[in-house]
């Protein structure tokens, strides 16, 4: 009796589990999205909260962004913002990677460089920003400089931590089987320290946008944050808050990005990729 009663509540429990993801698609995830949205609509148009001229509705938001969009505005000032993200994220990440890939696989190099790591590493990248200024002056460079020493340090420190944290085992047997130490490099090292380096580059990818909006809050007359401290000496909180909302879609467009990125090419090693 206990055996069939234990039996019926694991197919009750197995049952449960298929209905569940059957019912959790990708679209899922977006209801409390819209819910959020349609009561921000609802508590400003009916006035549930004082000062609407603080909050605007969200349609209003809304309207403002294809305003802004057809107008050029919006558009030129993102194209701003996004050369300077990929310059100086791409530039930062590669040097990062080199850089962390030497001082993981010869320790002289990490006995050398790692102090100088560490000592600059938790200095922020907008820390640099004063000194940078009186450096480059303010042009063009100085956002990327920024960007790039944003990128740089974390993917630097995330290489090198991944390639040390590999199994020196598969190092020795490979090298007792006679692969030169360049081969042993590309085909085992680096592919088990891939999501260790993914790490980096996903949350580097993020950090990277909310580096430039301050960079082009303080120094620079273009950008969606310049745009958004134009906004903010005019008032224009509808304005401000549609700046946010590209900030935040590629904040988390790139951190998917470099998620997705991660999954399909690891995914043959971990099983997170379904064939």
């Amino acid at each position: 009796m206990r055996s069939l009663r234990a039996e019926v509540i694991l197919a009750l429990s197995f049952f449960q589990m298929n209905n569940w993801k059957k019912i959790k698609r990708p679209g899922w995830g977006l209801l409390p999205i819209f819910i959020f949205l349609a009561m921000w609509e609802a508590i400003v148009r009916l006035n549930l909260m004082p000062g609407q001229l603080l909050l605007p509705p969200f349609s209003v938001v809304i309207r403002e962004f294809f305003e802004l969009t057809s107008t050029g505005v919006l558009t030129q000032n993102f194209f701003h913002s996004l050369v300077r993200v990929l310059i100086g994220f791409c530039a930062g990440s590669v040097a990062g990677l080199i850089v962390g890939i030497l001082m993981g696989w010869k320790k002289v190099l990490n006995d050398t460089f790692s102090p100088i790591i560490s000592l600059l590493y938790p200095i922020p990248a907008l820390g640099w920003l004063p000194l940078l200024m009186l450096w480059i002056g303010i042009n063009e460079a100085l956002p990327i400089v920024i960007i790039f020493i944003c990128s740089f340090f974390p993917i630097c420190y995330n290489t090198t931590a991944g390639i040390k944290g590999v199994n020196r085992n598969f190092v020795q047997v490979a090298r007792t089987l006679g692969a030169p130490d360049p081969r042993i490099l590309l085909t085992i090292v680096l592919p088990l320290a891939l999501p260790s380096i993914f790490t980096g580059l996903r949350l580097e990818a993020g950090m990277a946008w909310r580096v430039i909006i301050a960079a082009e809050m303080v120094a620079i007359p273009t950008g969606i944050g310049a745009l958004l401290m134009r906004a903010e000496s005019l008032i224009r909180v509808d304005i401000i808050i549609v700046c946010l909302m590209v900030l935040s879609l590629m904040c988390l467009s790139f951190e998917k990005f470099f998620q997705y990125l991660e999954e399909r090419i690891t995914g043959k090693w971990t099983g997170h990729v379904d064939s």
